[in-house]
């Protein structure tokens, strides 16, 4: 059986096969800080989950991947339901060490279902032919990757976890700042020393990778534009295509494909 309950207690590192796969579909979630000592492909069928590696955010729609080598921690986000859908493999000589975020187009899309599915003592010799599809086009998917650079102080920490695990809109500078109980210029040396980005820009970029979470949980742009705190939806538009060299809804018709 490899479709997982909410509630079902699962533990990837005590199977026995090779390559194991599991399905479910989460609400809310927050995986906490964990590890596994199999490598892990992470993927959304629908919906939107963020994945949270040494101090940075990647964002993975349902149009990317996250290859996660054995042993690196990570910690998963999820706001919306979400259609999961976790590959776990056995270490060999082959597979990729590095962690990567990938584009999964829609051959990959239906290979990994497959294998989502698959019995937990399914036969090796019936794996070999789809493992095989597998291993090429996770050898040719692009990389790519909508990401967050996190800061590391320590007066940001309570404030951090309210902005990633709860979605919370990023204050603007000076109440963060009067918050923290430090100075505008003290909260832009942190950011720009931390993550390589003013804070504007960095709460900019925290707006985008937002929005694409809500437009693939099907929130209409008139509420993202609302939530994200634009003035209108034009404007919310015209940043988004800004950013990303597209209209929402041209985004999200690609993401479809």
């Amino acid at each position: 059986m490899a479709f997982i309950l909410p509630d079902h207690p699962f533990d990837p590192d005590k199977l026995t096969g090779d390559v194991s796969g599991i399905a479910s579909a989460l609400g809310w979630h927050d995986s906490g800080l964990h590890r596994h000592g199999r490598h892990q492909l992470l993927f959304a069928q629908a919906g939107c989950m963020s994945i949270e590696l040494a101090h940075r955010i990647c964002l993975l729609p349902p149009s990317r991947a996250a290859w996660l080598p054995a042993g690196t921690p990570h910690r998963v986000l999820m706001r919306g339901v979400v259609a999961y859908r976790s590959l776990y493999f056995k270490p060999r000589a082959e597979l990729p060490t590095e962690v990567q975020v990938i584009a999964v187009n829609p051959l990959l899309r239906e290979v990994i279902e497959r294998m989502a599915f698959w019995p937990w003592d399914k036969p090796k010799q019936e794996q070999s032919r789809l493992l095989a599809l597998f291993m090429e086009e996770l050898a040719e998917a692009p990389q790519e990757s909508w990401q967050l650079p996190l800061p590391a102080d320590p007066r940001l920490d309570n404030w951090l976890q309210e902005v990633t695990r709860d979605g919370a809109l990023p204050d603007r500078l000076n109440l963060l700042a009067e918050r923290v109980g430090a100075s505008d210029k003290t909260i832009g040396r942190i950011f720009l020393r931390d993550t390589g980005m003013s804070y504007q820009a960095w709460r900019q970029q925290w707006r985008l990778l937002r929005a694409m979470e809500l437009l693939a949980e099907q929130t209409p742009i008139g509420q993202v534009a609302g939530q994200l705190d634009f003035s209108s939806d034009s404007a919310f538009i015209s940043f988004f295509k800004q950013h990303t060299g597209q209209t929402p809804l041209r985004y999200l018709g690609a993401r479809g494909k």
